[in-house]
């Protein structure tokens, strides 16, 4: 296991690092940086025009990036940290890039002591699951793609994660665009 340290490092200069998360692995660039935003679509085999999430070590934080809805910003604050994916209105300091040019970003603050120290000191990530695309999500190291592992620099191992990705979630359409962990309990505090 890596240290945070040097998975903040290797962030810092423009590389990629995959990072346990209480769903699945994730997959890490710098999510204010566009060419690593660029490095993960092609990392992970991506379609460009499919955007990528946003990770934070917390609500407040996700606050700079996201200008959400007095009643987006309620649910933030119910059900982050968790695995939840929330998209709300971004703001300029978003790329293009991450958000395939649209002018919502989904946020994401895992319920993972090493993922959000990860944040912390790091910034804002990219939070997207560690595997190449069309393929199944990782939750553990050892089942990480080969062709993934060649253009990380670090991985922080934390163990086994349950799989079960997040529920995305548009608070303000009442929408859940992805039901995954947590979503019945989602649906409920929607229909409120």
């Amino acid at each position: 296991m890596t240290d945070v340290s040097s998975a903040a490092e290797a962030i810092g200069d423009g590389d990629l690092v995959v990072y346990p998360t209480e769903t699945v692995y994730g997959l890490g660039a710098d999510a204010l940086d566009p060419d690593a935003v660029e490095r993960a679509f092609a990392a992970k085999g991506r379609d460009r025009s499919k955007p990528l999430s946003l990770g934070v070590p917390d609500v407040d934080a996700a606050l700079s990036y996201v200008r959400p809805s007095e009643r987006a910003e309620r649910f933030m604050r119910e059900f982050l940290p968790g695995p939840v994916t929330v998209v709300c209105e971004r703001t300029d300091d978003v790329p293009d890039a991450l958000t395939a040019g649209r002018d919502r970003v989904g946020v994401r603050v895992p319920d993972h002591d090493l993922a959000r120290e990860l944040l912390a000191a790091a910034g804002p990530l990219t939070a997207t699951s560690a595997n190449v695309s069309g393929r199944g999500s990782v939750t553990r190291v050892a089942d990480l793609d080969d062709d993934l592992l060649d253009a990380v620099a670090v991985v922080l191992d934390g163990g086994e994660t349950p799989g079960t990705e997040s529920t995305v979630v548009d608070v303000d359409r009442d929408e859940v665009i992805r039901r995954g962990a947590d979503a019945d309990r989602i649906e409920a505090w929607l229909e409120r």
